[in-house]
C-alpha cells in the first residue's frame, strides 16, 4: 500500500515537472480599435432592445478625421469588420420602413450632412467588398458639432436617435417603431 502511494505521488510530481514546461495559451494583444455595442433602449434595466449596434472604435491618434473617414466614399462606420446593426422589430430609420433583421450600416461622410446606409451583406471585413445592389435603404442625415472625441463612438438617446461622433463632427439618425 506504501509502495502504491509512494509511485503514484512521484507519477504526480512528474507530470507537475512536465506540464509547467508547457506553454500556455497565448492571447493576442488589446485590439488597437476595440469593438463595443450600444443598443436602443440605452436603460441597461430595460431587456427588450429594438436595435443593437456592434462596431470598433478607431482613434483618431493625431490623424485628420477626413483621412480616416474620407467625404464621399463609402466608409464602414468604425474599423475592422463593417458595423453589424440588428433590428429587432421592424422600424423607420429617416422616416424609411426597415423589417426586422441584420444589416451592415456603411455611412458617407460629407461636411453638412452623411449619407447612411443599411446593407444586406453581413459578415463583411471594411467597406472593400460592399455592394451598392443590397443597400436595404440610404437616408441623409445632417452634420453637426460638438466637443472633440478621440475615438469614433455610436450612441442612442432616450427617444431613439442614435448619434454618430468622431472629433468634433456629430450626426443624428432617427429611429422609431
Amino acid at each position: 500500500m506504501k509502495k502504491s502511494t509512494f509511485i503514484t505521488s512521484i507519477a504526480c510530481i512528474f507530470i507537475m515537472l512536465l506540464s509547467s514546461t508547457m506553454e500556455a495559451q497565448k492571447f493576442s494583444s488589446i485590439d488597437k480599435s476595440p469593438m463595443d455595442a450600444t443598443a436602443y433602449p440605452s436603460n441597461y434595466k430595460e431587456p427588450n432592445k429594438l436595435v443593437k449596434v456592434v462596431y470598433s472604435r478607431p482613434q483618431l491618434k493625431e490623424r485628420d478625421l477626413s483621412t480616416l473617414a474620407p467625404n464621399g466614399k463609402v466608409w464602414r462606420t468604425g474599423a475592422n469588420e463593417a458595423a453589424n446593426i440588428t433590428l429587432y422589430k421592424d422600424m423607420k430609420v429617416g422616416g424609411k420602413a426597415v423589417k426586422a433583421g441584420e444589416y451592415s450600416l456603411f455611412t458617407i461622410p460629407g461636411d453638412k450632412e452623411w449619407i447612411i446606409i443599411l446593407n444586406k451583406d453581413i459578415n463583411v471585413w471594411g467597406a472593400y467588398s460592399y455592394n451598392e445592389a443590397n443597400d436595404v435603404i440610404r437616408i441623409s442625415a445632417p452634420v453637426s458639432s460638438g466637443d472633440s472625441l478621440e475615438a469614433f463612438s455610436i450612441a442612442f438617446s432616450d427617444d431613439g436617435t442614435m448619434y454618430l461622433g468622431w472629433d468634433t463632427v456629430r450626426v443624428a439618425v432617427p429611429f422609431t417603431k
